[in-house]
């Protein structure tokens, strides 16, 4: 594949995943913020079907030799606390690398603030790295694979996992539907906070007799 074919196909994998996470809703703040506080599972469920789906596929190109593995080695502190930050920024800003461009799209000003706060904090990794790099790189694992800790083909392992994660999203629907998590509004949010007394049309009807 040629550098110019791998910038379309990048482009045109962009667009399907920005479509499908402008549609799925989980680009909103308060969805995402509803997720991480267990107040609704739309965006768990896009992921977990994300991650079934992507197994599915692998697992056809990499039995056709389309497609060979080459997973990262695992690095136990920077995962861990890698992984720490990231959640707890997802939180605090209701966005993550990938979802404040979606917002960015849809008119979300105060994501301009995410992305200016993750750029800054990416050059400041930068200049930080020479120095973190011997703690952050202690407790290497090598690479760590279901499939090579069984000693069985990707295939064998990644579809029987593909089967389990669609029982659960099917258990996960019937126990929480989508339908109900969404609710009136696409944010997250439970109930609507009660309305104020000037805000009824009684009260404003009151006010134009006089």
């Amino acid at each position: 594949m040629t550098v110019f074919s791998a910038i379309l196909v990048g482009l045109a994998m962009g667009v399907v995943f920005g479509f499908a996470l402008e549609k799925s809703r989980v680009f909103e703040p308060g969805m995402i913020v509803g997720q991480m506080q267990f107040r609704n599972f739309i965006m768990l469920k896009i992921f977990l079907t994300a991650v079934a789906t992507g197994l599915v596929v692998l697992s056809a190109l990499h039995g056709l030799g389309v497609v060979k593995l080459h997973p990262k080695a695992t690095l136990y502190a920077a995962d861990l606390v890698g992984g720490a930050l990231l959640g707890i920024g997802i939180s605090i800003a209701g966005a993550c690398p990938g979802t404040v461009f979606a917002q960015i799209g849809v008119g979300y000003r105060d994501a301009w603030a995410t992305l200016t706060g993750g750029l800054c904090g990416a050059v400041a990794f930068s200049y930080l790295q020479p120095a973190l790099a011997p703690y952050l790189l202690s407790g290497a694992a090598g690479t760590l694979t279901f499939d090579g800790l069984l000693g069985l083909p990707f295939e064998a392992v990644a579809l029987p996992f593909a089967g389990v994660l669609v029982v659960g999203l099917v258990w996960l629907e019937k126990l929480r539907s989508w339908r109900s998590d969404l609710g009136k509004h696409h944010d997250g949010l439970i109930s609507e906070a009660p309305a104020r007394a000037h805000d009824r049309p009684a009260a404003a009807g009151c006010c134009s007799l006089h």
